[in-house]
């Protein structure tokens, strides 16, 4: 179930959240349009993160998502997006003129159900689904327990969500890749970007300041990150590609 205050933390951040959040390698969007395709629809777009990979994909690219902060942001840096505020269960598009739809680390937002059904609504007959989700890389433990600090209730802290090991109404998963790329980032951003994460942003002030202390601990002893400034941060981007059943 789609927990609403978390799901409505992110509203205010636009500028933030494109800062300090990380992007997604190319090869990404090249598993979801190997070709250019004519209409592409980034959906929970947020700031574009994903949308951006898409303009030179396809001759016409839609962004949706709820919030206004988040589409401002997009708006600024994309200009040649169609940019709509909306939301996954009512996309504000007509029926059958999608060819990919694609949804960037925010399908876990969404009611599966309704969401699936929309973008079939959408959906030409032979269009697909891309779902993608950048997550912690197993064989990096310190940002593991960075996780495991700021998402405490998943015990793995693999930051990728059950539907995507699901069937999907009205869809079969036709493909999944794991793309293992490196990030440099500074020690500061890396500490920024959790003040972005859903449970930094609803938890009271105390308690947030307790969250970062332990990262900010973590990042003090490990010998791969302690007195640097600057180091690589190894990420793992799932993309799972779905078809019409």
């Amino acid at each position: 179930m789609v927990d609403g205050m978390l799901a409505s933390s992110f509203e205010g951040i636009g500028a933030d959240y494109d800062r300090y959040r990380p992007g997604f390698p190319d090869a990404a969007a090249d598993i979801l349009a190997p070709r250019r395709v004519a209409t592409a629809l980034d959906l929970g777009a947020g700031t574009g993160k994903f949308t951006a990979l898409l303009v030179d994909r396809a001759a016409e690219v839609v962004a949706v998502e709820p919030s206004a902060a988040m589409l401002d942001v997009l708006r600024t840096k994309l200009p040649r997006v169609i940019a709509r505020e909306g939301s996954a269960e009512r996309i504000p598009v007509a029926d059958s003129t999608i060819e990919l739809v694609s949804v960037a680390q925010a399908f876990h937002w969404f009611d599966r159900d309704a969401a699936c059904a929309e973008i079939l609504r959408v959906l030409v007959e032979d269009g697909s689904l891309g779902l993608l989700w950048n997550r912690s890389d197993p064989s990096c433990d310190w940002d593991r327990a960075a996780h495991r600090v700021a998402h405490p209730a998943v015990q793995d802290a693999d930051g990728t969500s059950d539907a995507t090991s699901e069937e999907l109404p009205g869809f079969q998963l036709r493909s999944h890749d794991e793309l293992r790329w490196t990030e440099r980032i500074t020690r500061e951003d890396y500490l920024r970007r959790w003040s972005t994460v859903s449970t930094f942003l609803v938890a009271e002030p105390h308690e947030r300041d307790h969250m970062l202390a332990r990262i900010t601990r973590i990042l003090d002893a490990h010998p791969e990150t302690r007195g640097a400034t600057e180091f690589e941060l190894p990420i793992v981007t799932d993309v799972f590609v779905y078809r019409r059943a």
